[in-house]
């Protein structure tokens, strides 16, 4: 006679292929009783990078942040809202005037480099995005379809644009026999795409195939907790390399005080704002 399925065990459905199978599992599998998973249950409201090896699921429905009907609970604080409104309206004044300042100063003779400026803040939209999309998630469900926002928006849209904004960059330079990492700017560029090449890595090794790169569960768990501090980290100096970059040296005063200074830490301050430190416990 087969052994009982445990009613809490995620079944896996038509369609679903097996890392998305993985990631489910990962968040339905029930430690809550885990000496090891303490301080990880679902019940606290955490809204930092979401973690998809949260533990999950209960056989109380109510417990898990769902209602009698099946229906998710709001999620967040007071002032979350503002702070999200807050972080894109930034993003997108510096991503606009960066796109408008390139096509309005004749992007021809900037040659290359044209792509590198709005590029750049067009990926730093996405990281934004990708960043705020988790926040807050504390639920199974909030959790599970904010990570697959979150890794759209990072790894298939702003690593991809922001490789490629440095790649015309270090091309231009070449081409034109300037010499590299001549300031702040360019220090600091360098700093944050090998830092986010290492981030890329340790975010898809913690939650692909289970986790398994570096040895699944509660290991791989840990792992990720160090990503999401990590990017918060990493994200903060992608925009202080903004406000050192091309537009602060040739926009007006005015552009440059509200764009390339109030924007970006007005960004950085509302994601920060929303951020739950909670189940960021390394000590």
């Amino acid at each position: 006679m087969p052994a009982a399925v445990p009613l809490n065990t995620p079944k896996t459905r038509l369609g679903v292929s097996n890392n998305e199978a993985d990631q489910e599992r990962l968040l339905s599998t029930d430690n809550s009783d885990s000496e090891d998973n303490a301080g990880f249950g679902v019940d606290d409201n955490d809204s930092g990078s979401a973690q998809p090896n949260q533990a999950s699921t209960s056989t109380n429905i109510i417990g898990m942040g769902i209602d009698e009907e099946g229906l998710v609970k709001p999620e967040g604080r007071r002032g979350d809202g503002w702070a999200r409104n807050v972080a894109f309206t930034s993003i997108a004044l510096l991503t606009g005037t960066t796109w408008f300042l390139v096509l309005a100063n004749n992007p021809f003779n900037l040659k290359w480099f044209a792509f590198h400026p709005p590029l750049q803040s067009l990926a730093l939209c996405f990281f934004t995005y990708g960043v705020m999309t988790l926040q807050p998630t504390s639920q199974p469900k909030t959790k599970a379809a904010g990570f697959i926002r979150h890794q759209t928006a990072v790894f298939y849209f702003g690593f991809p644009l922001i490789l490629a904004g440095t790649s015309a960059a270090v091309l231009h330079k070449i081409l034109e026999d300037y010499k590299h990492f001549q300031s702040w700017h360019a220090t600091f560029g360098l700093l944050c795409i090998v830092w986010l090449l290492v981030q890329v890595f340790l975010g898809a090794g913690s939650v692909w195939n289970g986790g398994s790169l570096f040895g699944g569960g509660m290991r791989a768990k840990a792992i990720w907790k160090y990503h999401r501090l990590s990017g918060y980290i990493l994200f903060t100096l992608m925009l202080y390399t903004a406000h050192l970059g091309w537009g602060e040296k040739t926009a007006g005063k005015w552009v440059r005080i509200v764009v390339y200074t109030i924007a970006p830490l007005a960004t950085g301050i509302s994601v920060w704002f929303r951020v739950r430190t909670s189940k960021m416990k390394f000590f």
